[in-house]
């Protein structure tokens, strides 16, 4: 076995493979605690590289240069891993319990983006996909790797092909059972296992997605902008956001859930049964007064175990000081006032930002 494309696979003898194999993965997978599986092949559709490309041609990429510096990998699973024969997509439901929005309404509140809620995914997902991973090889033979969000994998598209869902005009993938709410891990394999029947799209002329963003970062044709995408912005980008975006971001501290939220086969999804996807309390509404108070070692240690951490602290000052500024609360301005001191120029930046806005309100 071979996790995360650590290491090079020989090329393996493979054993059971075929349907048969197909109903016992699905079979044990459910077991494990994975809501929906899925079988995709293992080459990829040639348009998948002409979109790669046209996307890094256009700088759409901005600060994520990993998705320039590993193309050829990107491009195909087999670009990735010659061996492989076929993708075992595993989809977990985070669906969350109530308005996924509904803090936006309280601007004091930092908004935290529902999949960081709870405990960080790639942990849960990856322990689970590692549980399959052994039983494959031990019942079933061959080799394999797996993924989660953690190497060159195209994961929406190879999601589509596996059944699993289709790629929404959010550019998300949408599940007839789960909506918006699955995250997605990866099994590659040298079984030959067949793939299963790709998931049509099922968006119709609905453009409830395109229409909730707050920055205008959909097109409506499934493509993004992500350099305009508050997800963007608040998590890979580390410089300071333009101005122009800052009013728009509202009090989302971390990530944007508005396209997804909306998405209208959410109505299917039952709300999440794994505990470790339940928001703990420190993520459901944190005072934004509170947040402007952490130093490095304090960050670390709320936000310890949730993928939040990987921003750093002044990525995340930064965020909360323009949700300061959008807040009109004029409380919360000794909070910023006291962040004029950072040692960070982007988290100064801010909160000289966040300090005008709130003195002109």
């Amino acid at each position: 076995m071979r996790e995360g494309g650590r290491g090079v696979a020989t090329a393996p003898q493979d054993h059971i493979s075929g349907p048969p194999a197909k109903s016992l993965i699905r079979a044990k997978a459910m077991e494990l605690g994975f809501d929906t599986v899925g079988f995709a092949p293992a080459t990829a559709d040639p348009a998948w590289r002409r979109h790669l490309d046209q996307y890094v041609a256009e700088g759409r990429h901005g600060e994520m240069t990993w998705m320039a510096e590993r193309m050829e990998q990107r491009a195909s699973p087999q670009g990735l891993w010659p061996h492989v024969r076929a993708v075992v997509v595993l989809g977990s439901n985070y669906t969350p319990k109530g308005d996924a929005l509904s803090l936006l309404a309280h601007p004091e509140r930092g908004n935290i983006s529902v999949y960081a809620r709870g405990k960080d995914y790639h942990d849960v997902v990856k322990k689970r996909l590692k549980a399959l991973a052994r039983w494959m090889v031990d019942s079933l033979g061959g080799d394999l790797k797996v993924f989660v969000d953690t190497a060159p994998v195209m994961e929406k598209p190879i999601a589509a092909g596996s059944g699993v869902g289709w790629q929404g005009r959010h550019t998300n993938v949408v599940s007839r059972r789960f909506g918006s709410w699955l995250f997605l891990g990866e099994i590659y394999t040298s079984l030959a296992l067949p793939a299963d029947a790709a998931e049509p799209d099922h968006c119709g002329s609905c453009r409830a997605c395109v229409t909730a963003c707050p920055t205008g970062a959909l097109d409506g044709h499934g493509r993004i902008e992500p350099r305009r995408c508050i997800s963007y912005l608040t998590i890979e980008h580390k410089g300071a956001i333009a101005e122009e975006l800052r009013p728009l971001l509202g009090n989302r501290i971390y990530g944007c859930d508005d396209c997804m939220a909306v998405c209208p086969w959410n109505k299917f999804s039952p709300a999440t049964a794994e505990p470790e996807f339940f928001p703990r309390l420190e993520m459901q509404a944190p005072r934004l007064a509170d947040l402007a108070g952490l130093d490095d070692a304090s960050f670390r240690q709320v936000f310890a175990a949730s993928p939040v951490k990987r921003i750093g602290r002044d990525r995340m000052m930064r965020n909360v000081l323009i949700a300061m500024g959008n807040s009109g609360d004029a409380s919360v301005l000794p909070a910023a006032m006291r962040l004029l001191a950072d040692n960070n120029p982007v988290v100064v930046d801010a909160a000289q930002w966040a300090i005008q806005r709130l003195s002109e309100g």
